[in-house]
C-alpha cells in the first residue's frame, strides 16, 4: 500500500509511519504549502492521505485519488478542509487529532488576550522607538480580568480549558454560548448559558473558541460587536471565518470595542497591507495554537496512527464519525 503526506512533520510521525511497514511514504518534504498540481499528482492511486489543515480536501482531490483511498487522517482537530459530504459517500475514513492540543491552545488563548488586553505589543514598540520617556500615571493603561465577566464562544474542550486558566485572576463571572446549554461543562466555573447577545452585551472580555460550521461562520459581525461595550476585548482562536473581518475593523477604528487579538484570519496568513494590521489596537498572531514542540510531535504520532491504523482497517485512536 502507499500513502501520501502533504507537508514536512515532525520526526515521530514520520518515524512511526517507516517503522511500522505497513505502507510506502511519498511525501511533500517542505515547511511550505504543497503546490495544487503537486497534490493532485501525489495522492494519485494512493490508499492513505496524511494532510495538514491548509490543504483543501475536496472533490477534486478525491477524484485525482481514486478508488484506492481508504483513509484521510489529518494533523488538526478542525475538519473544515474537508469535503466530509464526499468523503463520506466514497466510504473513506478520517482520522483527526482532538485532545493533544486543547492544553496548547488554552495557553495561547490565555496569553493573547493578555498581551491584547495589557497592550504588550504595543508597549514594546514604545520601548523600542524612544516613546518610553518617564512614568505617566495614563500611560499604556490596559484592562483587568479581576472582577472581569468572560464570555466564552464555544465551551468545549479548549473554552474549559480556557476558563480553567482565567479563573485563578479573579474572574467574578464567566458566560458562555454555543447550540445547547452544557451544564457538565459549566459547573466547574459556574458558567451561565446566555444567548450570543447577551454574551455580547454583558462580558469584558469574549473569547471564541468554538468550532466553524454554517452556523458559526460569520456570527461575530457588525450587529455582534456593536452589542459590546465599549471597553470589552475580543479574542479569537478558533476559525477566522468566524468573524466578519470587515466589521471587526469598523468596531475597532470607531472605538465600538476596545481591542482584539486573533491567532486565526481569513485569509491565512493575512496579506500585510491588510487594514487590521495597521491598528495598534489590534494584535494578530500566525496561527500558532498549538505550537509547541511537545505538542505538534504528539499531535504527528496520532495522525501517523490513525492514518496506519485506516490503512489496516483497524479501529482508529482518534476517528471523525462521520
Amino acid at each position: 500500500m502507499e500513502a501520501f503526506v502533504t507537508r514536512r512533520i515532525p520526526r515521530g510521525g514520520l518515524a512511526a509511519l517507516s517503522q511500522a511497514g505497513v505502507c510506502s511514504i511519498q511525501q511533500w518534504d517542505s515547511d511550505e504549502p504543497i503546490p495544487r498540481s503537486e497534490l493532485l499528482a501525489g495522492v494519485a492511486g494512493k490508499h492513505g492521505l496524511l494532510c495538514v489543515l491548509s490543504d483543501q480536501i475536496d472533490k477534486e482531490v478525491l477524484d485525482a485519488a481514486g478508488s484506492n483511498l481508504k483513509i484521510i487522517s489529518t494533523l488538526s482537530v478542525g475538519v473544515d478542509h474537508l469535503a466530509l459530504e464526499e468523503i463520506k459517500k466514497r466510504g473513506i475514513r478520517v482520522g483527526y487529532t482532538p485532545d493533544i492540543l486543547t492544553d496548547a491552545t488554552a495557553e495561547l488563548s490565555v496569553a493573547l488576550l493578555l498581551a491584547t488586553c495589557r497592550r504588550l505589543p504595543e508597549s514594546v514598540e514604545e520601548v523600542k522607538n524612544g516613546g518610553w520617556t518617564t512614568w505617566k500615571p495614563l500611560w499604556m493603561c490596559g484592562y483587568s480580568l479581576s472582577g472581569s465577566t468572560v464570555g466564552i464562544i464555544g465551551l468545549g474542550r479548549i473554552g474549559q480549558a480556557v476558563a480553567r486558566r482565567l479563573k485563578p485572576f479573579g474572574v467574578k463571572k464567566f458566560l458562555y454560548t454555543g447550540s445547547r446549554p452544557k451544564p457538565e461543562n459549566a459547573v466547574e466555573f459556574q458558567a451561565e448559558f446566555v444567548p450570543l447577545a447577551k454574551l455580547a452585551e454583558e462580558s469584558d472580555f469574549v473569547v471564541v473558541t468554538c468550532s466553524l460550521t454554517p452556523d458559526t461562520k460569520g456570527m461575530c459581525n457588525k450587529d455582534f460587536f456593536s452589542r459590546m461595550k465599549k471597553t470589552s476585548v475580543f479574542i479569537n482562536t478558533s476559525r477566522g471565518a468566524v468573524v466578519n473581518q470587515e466589521d471587526l475593523y469598523q468596531a475597532l477604528v470607531s472605538g465600538q470595542i476596545a481591542a482584539a487579538g486573533l491567532d486565526v484570519t481569513t485569509p491565512e496568513p493575512l496579506p500585510t497591507d491588510h487594514p487590521l494590521l495597521s491598528l495598534k489596537n489590534c494584535v494578530i498572531l500566525p496561527h500558532i495554537g498549538s505550537a509547541t514542540y511537545a505538542t505538534r510531535s504528539a499531535m504527528s504520532v496520532l495522525a501517523a496512527n490513525n492514518l496506519l491504523a485506516g490503512l489496516k482497517e483497524e479501529s482508529m485512536p482518534c476517528e471523525l464519525q462521520l
